[in-house]
Parts: structure tokens; sequence; C-alpha cells
């Protein structure tokens, strides 16, 4: 399961791809725009990476007291 900035950094990572590619076929191609995303993506990917191997931990359960039989 991805976090919230993970989640986050992959929306941006999508968006920028659709404003990059609505860029290169209205104005042309610029090689320092399709590197940044590449970048980017790399980035992104490290995230879901790193955010993968990271076990999650739910906190412990209040023990609930139960009452002795009385003899």
């Amino acid at each position: 399961m991805m976090s919230g900035p993970t989640k986050t950094m992959g929306a941006i990572t999508f968006a920028s791809l659709v404003l990059i590619t609505t860029y290169t076929v209205a104005l042309g191609s610029s090689g320092w725009l399709w590197f940044g995303w590449v970048v980017l993506g790399v980035a992104t990917i490290g995230m879901a990476a790193a955010d993968a191997g990271e076990p999650h931990l739910r906190p412990p359960r209040p023990r609930r007291h139960r009452p002795r039989p009385q003899p």
C-alpha cells in the first residue's frame, strides 16, 4: 500500500506526463522537458520502492481486562 506522499508524487508525475505530451504535440519536442520528466519518474519509482519495503506496523491493541472467576 502506498502512502499519501507517494500517491501525490505519482499523480504529479502522471500530470506532468500529460502536460509535456500536450506541449510536444502543440509546440514541438523539448529534450530538457523529457529529461526532467524521466528524472521525476525515476524519483517516483524510488519513492514507491522505498515505501513498499517498509513494514506497515499497526499500534498494539489495548488488552482488555477480564476478571478472573472467583473460587
